[in-house]
C-alpha cells in the first residue's frame, strides 16, 4: 500500500491543482494521498474549504484526505490555527517543523508535539529527546522526509525518535509531480535515513495503513 500524507497543490506553493495532484499520485501507484497545503491565520479558511471539496475526488480516483500544514505560525498562535482548521473540516494536521532549510522560529517543534490535535511534525530538524518524548505522549508522528534540504537531518530524527519510542512516517512533501515517491523510493529514503528494514516497512506501510483505518478509509 502506498500512502503519502504530506503533499501540496496550487492552493499554497505546489505546482498542480488538487485534481491533477491526486491523479498523478494515482498514476504513480498510490492508494491514498493527503493534501496538506500551507496555512496560517490568514488563509486557513480558504485552504481548508478547498481541500475538503477536493476530497470529492475519492469517488473517481484514490482516497483523498483533506489536511493542512501549519507553517511558520508563531507558537503562541498555533493552537488557534489548528483548532480552526479542524473545525472547518481538516482531517489531517501537519505542522511545519524546525527544518534547517528554513528560519522556522524556535519553539515550533515544542508547540507542535505538545498539542494532541497535531498528527505529524514534518521535517523537525534537530529535534530534541524531550520533544520526541512529548510526541510519544501526545501521539504525534515524526516525519522522515523525502524533500531535498529538509532531509539532511533525517538521520538525527531517526536516532532521536528511536530512543524515545516515537512513531515515524515517510512522506514526500511533494510540491511537484516528480516529487511523489513510489514505495521503492520511499523505502530508499527510509533505509538511507538509518531505519532498519522492519522500521522502514512500518514507516512506509504499516503506520500509514493504521492512519487510514483511524480516519475511516
Amino acid at each position: 500500500m502506498r500512502v503519502d500524507l504530506h503533499t501540496h497543490s496550487i492552493l499554497s506553493d505546489g505546482e498542480l491543482i488538487p485534481a491533477e495532484l491526486v491523479r498523478r499520485a494515482m498514476y504513480a501507484g498510490h492508494d491514498a494521498i493527503a493534501i496538506t497545503d500551507h496555512v496560517d491565520m490568514t488563509n486557513v479558511d480558504f485552504v481548508v474549504n478547498a481541500v475538503v471539496k477536493a476530497a470529492e475526488l475519492v469517488e473517481d480516483y484514490i482516497k483523498v484526505i483533506p489536511g493542512v500544514e501549519v507553517t511558520h505560525v508563531p507558537p503562541s498562535k498555533m493552537d488557534a490555527v489548528i483548532k480552526k482548521a479542524r473545525k472547518l473540516g481538516a482531517k489531517w494536521i501537519v505542522v511545519h517543523g524546525e527544518t534547517v532549510a528554513e528560519p522556522v522560529i524556535k519553539g515550533t517543534n515544542l508547540a507542535a508535539v505538545s498539542n494532541p490535535d497535531v498528527d505529524v511534525l514534518a521535517h523537525p530538524g534537530f529535534i530534541t529527546k524531550k520533544e520526541a518524548e512529548l510526541a510519544v505522549k501526545n501521539n504525534v508522528i515524526l516525519e522522515i522526509t523525502g524533500r531535498g534540504g529538509h532531509n539532511v537531518t533525517n538521520g538525527h530524527v531517526v536516532n532521536i525518535a528511536r530512543a524515545a519510542g516515537a512513531k515515524m512516517i515517510v512522506n514526500s512533501d511533494a510540491h511537484a509531480p516528480e516529487n511523489l515517491m513510489t514505495e521503492e523510493r520511499a523505502m530508499i529514503v527510509a533505509l538511507g535515513a538509518g531505519l532498519t528494514e522492519k522500521e522502514a516497512k512500518d514507516a512506509v506501510n504499516k503506520i500509514p495503513a493504521e492512519v487510514l483505518k483511524q480516519l475511516g478509509f
